[in-house]
């Protein structure tokens, strides 16, 4: 029963991978430390999200 239910989840899980989770390492204009920018974003806009 429980791969049954795992297999359905997996075929319905198409909106999920419309996306992209993308790190950008940025400087803090405050402290001059690196940190992460991370967002969700989708595949079409990965390369305007680095720019």
């Amino acid at each position: 029963m429980a791969k049954k239910a795992v297999a359905t989840l997996r075929e319905g899980s198409t909106d999920g991978r419309a996306y992209t989770k993308v790190i950008k390492m940025v400087k803090s204009p405050k402290t001059g430390a690196y940190i992460f920018d991370e967002k969700m974003v989708p595949n079409e806009d990965v390369q305007k999200f680095f720019k």
